[in-house]
């Protein structure tokens, strides 16, 4: 017998030793038949899954197209102990729906889901680290169609680092009239290009520290159950919201945009409720925190059932520093009477109201403690083109050139750097800050 065979057959020996020692180890799972990938790579065939995960219900219909299947009709895929996966989702697709999807996916994959409407496909998402996207011509639709995952909503996210890109979430409705398109309860969750529309919320948060929500260039319209109670975001006592480039608009009866954050970074957005809405405030931060206000263009309604269009501390503050800083925004009045630009409890340590554009007879109450210096009034003959939303200023404006500069509070600049564009975007400033108001560009000469 050769050296090498020796010395295998004794380490044979002592691992049978070992084992009888110890009681042999049960059996592995089957995994199914053993084939080559596209990469070439040796990988089980795929075994179908054969019950739900825990706490995830099952859509309450069937579904009506093939990318809602149920999980116990989709494929398992192989599982990579070491490098992460792209899982593919759609009706030509192995998985083919996102409930599948949830339960398959592990820490560090990527799901792309291909364009089509997903009926009544719930998920819990509870990985540490995870990317969900939407590929193709059109932003794949997940209609919630009666069903909800969690009694909560279409999505429940309670995980650890985790991105949607590309996805719309539409018909959340559930028991309690509190039904999110995601209902958000621990992590870090960042939207981006994402679009909620007619749900009860549109995304809706738990409270708790360590918990972060990052939204960029999405919007949020048609939501809400018409109690007041319900709102476009509703974001509870989490550490930190940060929104970018997004569009909220046509709130029913609640609040466009609600926040119970300890810090809130609101910079470069639309807030508007237009012609026929009747959302109540169009910025509500009810308990305080800190608040940075920069650039965005708030617009009430003239069929607002509230005349306040910013509101701080309401409900009272609960925060160890209460700050607003409202700067270089367009905040446009459309109710006839006029409503009230900033309702401020008093008790906040810091009020900043600078370079804003008051479309509004009315101006900031002056009776407020803080900073609150050029704010002026203009009608829409300073404006591009109002009646459409283009509130750039005019090249012959008498407010070009009337910009002060603001603080730099806690080491965020208050300079404005992007401003935003419509819909659901923002872009780069081409030239210096000037101006006040949202708005730094202006039309080109003819």
């Amino acid at each position: 017998m050769k050296p090498s065979s020796v010395l295998c057959a004794m380490a044979l020996l002592g691992a049978l030793s070992s084992a009888m020692a110890g009681g042999l180890p049960e059996p592995s799972a089957y995994r199914g038949e053993i084939r080559r990938d596209a990469n070439g790579h040796l990988v089980a065939e795929p075994v179908p899954a054969s019950d739900p995960a825990d706490g995830e219900p099952a859509p309450k219909t069937a579904p009506r197209h093939p990318a809602a299947a149920t999980a116990k009709s989709a494929p398992m895929l192989p599982q990579a102990a070491s490098e992460p996966r792209l899982i593919r989702v759609g009706p030509q697709q192995a998985v083919h729906s996102l409930a599948a999807a949830a339960r398959l996916a592990g820490d560090g994959d990527t799901i792309e889901v291909d364009s089509g409407d997903y009926i009544a496909d719930v998920a819990i998402w509870k990985q540490a680290k995870l990317t969900i996207r939407g590929i193709g011509p059109n932003r794949p639709r997940l209609i919630a169609d009666g069903a909800n995952a969690e009694g909560k909503g279409i999505w429940v996210v309670r995980g650890g680092e985790i991105t949607v890109e590309n996805l719309e979430f539409r018909d959340a409705r559930v028991a309690d009239r509190n039904g999110a398109g995601i209902r958000f309860e621990k992590g870090y969750l960042t939207i981006r290009n994402c679009k909620f529309e007619n749900n009860e919320n549109g995304i809706l948060t738990a409270g708790g520290a360590n918990m972060y929500l990052d939204i960029e260039n999405s919007e949020f319209g048609h939501n809400g159950a018409g109690d007041g109670r319900s709102h476009n975001l509703y974001v509870g006592e989490i550490t930190r919201l940060r929104v970018k480039g997004s569009y909220f608009h046509h709130a029913r009866v609640g609040h466009l945009f609600k926040s119970r954050a300890e810090e809130n970074h609101v910079f470069y957005n639309r807030l508007s409720d237009e012609i026929d809405g009747r959302a109540s405030y169009e910025l509500e931060f009810p308990n305080g925190g800190i608040a940075y206000v920069v650039g965005n263009l708030i617009e009430q309604s003239s069929q607002t059932e509230n005349s306040n269009i910013v509101s701080f501390g309401a409900e009272g503050y609960k925060s160890m520093r209460n700050e607003l800083y409202l700067v270089n925004n367009t905040i446009v009045d459309d109710r006839p009477s006029n409503g009230n630009i900033l309702a401020m409890k008093p008790g906040a340590q810091k009020l900043v109201a600078l370079n804003n554009i008051l479309v509004s007879r009315n101006k900031i109450n002056p009776n407020l403690e803080g900073q609150i210096s050029n704010n002026p009034n203009a009608d829409w003959d300073q404006f591009v083109l109002p009646q459409r939303f283009d509130y750039r200023l005019k090249a012959g404006s008498s407010l070009l050139g009337k910009y002060m500069q603001p603080p730099t509070p806690h080491g965020v600049s208050l300079v404005p750097q992007r401003e935003y564009a419509h819909p659901a975007g923002s872009r780069a400033l081409s030239v210096p800050v000037r101006n006040p108001g949202a708005f730094q560009t202006l039309p080109a000469k003819s």
